[in-house]
Formats: structure tokens, sequence, C-alpha cells
């Protein structure tokens, strides 16, 4: 199964963060749904699912299959729980999926990316620069450099580019 993480960035390399004050770009939001609707499914961490959900309800995802990541929760209602990455991976390839899109947060990515479990990475950047952020960390423990190679560069409106890229098997 090809697995794709799925993120926005900002122009300095950050997780775009967002909020009332700094809502996330439309342009960024259609594109996540598409690919998502597209693959049929997606996994997300958990606080990353609950602030999505926010009012409840299954929004605009309410036709394809979510899987939450985490290690604390049991159960939550309309979505299927997993306790790590690859039991995430697991649950979609068994139910026929042939592409798994990783949505976020910061640390579910770097979990995935640290277990190698990821073959393609769609990057959406935001025109916006944050001082503040969260970053993609490939390995906590030591440096380590993954080459990637282009596959796609397109802009997609409102200022924001989509980088997309496949990881590199041959340095994994």
């Amino acid at each position: 199964m090809k697995t794709v993480l799925w993120a926005t960035l900002t122009a300095n390399g950050n997780y775009a963060q967002s909020g009332p004050a700094n809502p996330p770009k439309r342009e960024a939001l259609e594109d996540f749904a598409s690919q998502a609707k597209a693959a049929g499914n997606f996994i997300v961490g958990r606080r990353t699912f609950e602030a999505m959900r926010g009012s409840g309800g299954p929004g605009p995802f309410g036709e394809v299959d979510i899987v939450v990541v985490s290690e604390n929760a049991s159960e939550i209602p309309g979505v299927t729980v997993a306790k790590s990455p690859k039991e995430a991976l697991g649950y979609l390839r068994d139910k026929g999926y042939s592409q798994a899109v990783i949505s976020g947060g910061a640390e579910l990515h770097n979990s995935f990316l640290g277990q190698d479990l990821v073959d393609e990475l769609i990057f959406n950047v935001a025109p916006t620069l944050e001082g503040k952020g969260l970053n993609i960390v490939i390995d906590r423990e030591e440096y380590q450099t993954k080459q990637v190679q282009l596959l796609n560069c397109k802009p997609l409106g409102g200022g924001v580019v989509q980088l997309h890229y496949a990881i590199d098997r041959h340095n994994r």
C-alpha cells in the first residue's frame, strides 16, 4: 500500500498553525479533502482529529474511512482507533485500500517517518512566515538525511504552492 504524508507548511518550513486569528487556507483544505476522498481514507492523530471535528458530526469526510492513531483512546464514535501507525496501515490494508493518506499532526507525521512508513510527501506551502512552530523531525536521536524526488510542483491558488515528493527507496 502506498502511504502519502500530507501537510501544510509555512514558507519558512514550520507546520502551519491555524486558529480563529489564522484560519487554514481554503486551497489547502480543498486539496486535503480531494486527496482523502480519492484514497477513501485518512489517518490522523487524536488531537488533530478533535480539532478537525470541532462541533461534531462527520463533516466533509462522512464517506471516507478515518483512522485515529492514539495510544490512550480506546473508542471514538464514527472512526476506527489504532494504537500505532503500523496498526492503522494494517487496518486499511485489510480493508483493501491501495493508498493511505496520513494527515496530521506533527507527532504522528514524525512517527510514520521515523518508522520508514512513508512513500510520498505532499507539502502545501502557505504564504506566511511563523516565528514558532512544529517541524518535521525524521529521527530525534541522530542526524539523518533522506533523499526525495520531486514528482510535481503546482500552484493551488491563494499563494499556496504544492510540492509532491517521493521518498528515495534506495536510502531506506
